[in-house]
């Protein structure tokens, strides 16, 4: 078998998703047969393997920089937000069903209606989270531990990435992703700290210093990322942490600007204002051509606009008020996981009256998957919103019918005469009724352009002839680069990853981790956390209560469950988000 590492973070967005990617293409460049693995993610960005499984668009990603196909195997759980308190649970590949956080953990609270039970798509949560639990963390955990133990069968190395925190004490019991898998497959664990948030050597030593016994006995060293400046100014603090915690620290990764990678979730931070645009070559025509991606609620594959971003010339920005569409030659309104919530944002920020003031003047508008949805004149929806006949938009001859079967696709066609491939994650059936012209599986009607497929953009020949047809329509004098691929540039991409770890981390020391497993005698770093009693050893009584008395110390179960933000409320689902 295999050998495997767990890379776990301090918080979110820490560094996992690139240091897991960077070691899986070192380790490739070195001739290991390796794939990527997380056993749980939660994220709006997914994509759709070749066996029309779907997978977290990071680990589609990481298989990327690993040279192998990507598989359900390498993310056999991934939860898909769907309000702010609920969210849709793909297993193997598969939807099986709508949980709260609440029945997704066992907490009290009752039934919920509209949520179905895991395993069993349109039934009631049931009459009490305690039932609700009753095994899922142990079967759960049983899947991904067996597709971890296929991976190992057929790959000299799996690196396997965490969630969240490790330390998030409260949800332990139903762990799967971080210690639970760690402890189940035996994987040494590297913990990563993003240092450009400060307070990192804390934030290790925390870390640490909150795990059980059991787990510490699995935390073998730590990687600093995001550093600035002079490492030799870093190095005594290093020293001092080995001394309090008796393990290394296994490198030390500079801040790298421009890293174009696959980013897991549109949730936790806001895309308000954020700009891209290519830093490899400036415009090749006289004009730069600007797009504007509306940031609807629950926005799933914004990745899409990356290929437009990689154009020189294009600089794309996501917005969120109809006065920041004037200036845009191309508004892209994308896909989201609430197609009606969506629809209902655009008409209460005005952005609905200004996309249709812009198809009647003729200027472009794309709209890709849910945002193709809105586009066309009604939507029928008992599945997703539970909202009955909506009308859209209007601007394309499409009506939709939500099905509760999942369509998921690698389709490839031929449009603007050029061969396009793509893929598809939807549930609403469109129904074209005409049109100026076909467009993938949607329509063209006027400068307004509607599909259903992502990842279109990522074709060369296609994404070129669209931008010239959006700088005529614009009247812009913009020429798209004729040799840009995005392909090339993605790998070049995936090599700086390869190359921050061969340049900055113990590489000796990464290969021992993967190759032994898990060093013995790796000290005690008090005070520890309790056993949580499904740990405890048979007769034993964890030293203290496992629950905190008057619920001071729930504040993650609080934002799990309670919270109105939908920024917050599914932190928890995997302690954390990445």
């Amino acid at each position: 078998m295999g050998g495997g590492l767990l890379v776990a973070g301090t918080t979110s967005d820490a560094g996992k998703s690139v240091v897991t990617a960077g070691i899986c293409r070192w380790l490739v460049r070195q001739g290991v047969k390796v794939a990527p693995f997380k056993a749980q993610n939660m994220s709006l960005n997914s994509f759709v393997t070749r066996e029309g499984a779907e997978i977290g668009r990071a680990q589609a990603m990481q298989a990327a920089a690993a040279r192998v196909e990507p598989s359900a195997l390498m993310n056999p759980v991934l939860l898909k937000p769907g309000s702010d308190r609920s969210s849709q649970v793909v297993l193997l590949g598969k939807p099986v069903g709508e949980l709260s956080a609440r029945g997704y953990f066992g907490g009290a609270g009752g039934s919920s209606p509209g949520k179905t039970q895991l395993g069993e798509p349109g039934a009631p949560e049931g009459p009490s989270g305690a039932s609700l639990y009753g095994g899922r963390r142990e079967a759960l955990l049983g899947t991904v531990t067996e597709c971890l133990e296929e991976l190992r069968r057929t790959h000299d190395a799996v690196i396997c990435e965490g969630a969240g925190s490790p330390a998030e004490i409260n949800l332990r019991r139903t762990d799967i992703v971080n210690m639970g898998i760690a402890r189940a497959a035996r994987l040494p664990v590297v913990v990563v700290g993003d240092i450009d948030r400060g307070g990192v050597f804390a934030s290790f030593f925390g870390t640490t210093a909150l795990l059980s016994r059991e787990d510490q006995a699995h935390i073998a060293g730590y990687m600093v990322n995001k550093f600035r400046g002079d490492v030799t100014l870093l190095e005594p603090g290093l020293d001092m942490l080995r001394d309090l915690t008796g393990r290394p620290t296994v490198g030390v990764l500079p801040f790298a600007h421009g890293l174009g990678i696959d980013e897991e979730d549109g949730l936790r931070v806001s895309m308000r204002g954020a700009v891209r645009e290519s830093v490899v070559a400036p415009p090749h025509g006289a004009d730069v051509l600007r797009v504007a991606v509306c940031a609807v609620p629950l926005m799933s594959n914004f990745t899409d606009v990356d290929a437009l971003a990689a154009e020189p010339g294009v600089i794309v920005r996501f917005v969120d008020r109809p006065e920041e569409l004037a200036d845009a030659d191309l508004v892209i309104v994308p896909g989201t996981r609430g197609t009606v919530k969506a629809l209902a944002w655009l008409r209460q920020r005005g952005l609905a009256d200004a996309l249709k003031r812009r198809a009647a003047e003729g200027r472009p508008v794309l709209g890709i998957c849910g945002g193709y949805q809105l586009l066309g004149e009604r939507i029928e929806d008992d599945v997703e919103s539970r909202a009955g006949t909506v009308e859209g938009l209007g601007l394309l001859p499409v009506r939709v019918r939500f099905a509760r079967e999942k369509t998921l696709e690698r389709p490839v066609g031929e449009a603007l005469g050029e061969r396009v491939e793509g893929y598809e994650i939807h549930h609403g059936v469109a129904e074209v009724t005409g049109g100026d012209e076909a467009f993938l599986d949607g329509c063209r009607v006027g400068s307004v352009w509607g599909t259903h497929w992502h990842g279109s953009l990522e074709s060369d020949g296609f994404r070129r002839a669209f931008l010239r047809r959006v700088a005529d329509a614009a009247g812009r004098s913009f020429v798209p680069a004729p040799d840009t691929s995005f392909a090339a540039l993605r790998e070049e991409q995936l090599d700086r990853l390869g190359d921050l770890i061969e340049h900055h981390a113990d590489t000796d020391a990464l290969l021992r981790l993967i190759e032994q497993g898990v060093p013995a005698g790796l000290p005690f770093v008090p005070p520890g956390a309790p056993a949580h009693p499904a740990e405890a050893p048979a007769g034993e009584k964890p030293a203290v209560p496992a629950q905190p008395s008057d619920g001071a110390a729930d504040t993650a179960n609080t934002a799990a469950s309670d919270a109105p933000d939908q920024s917050h409320s599914f932190e928890a689902l995997e302690g954390g988000t990445r």
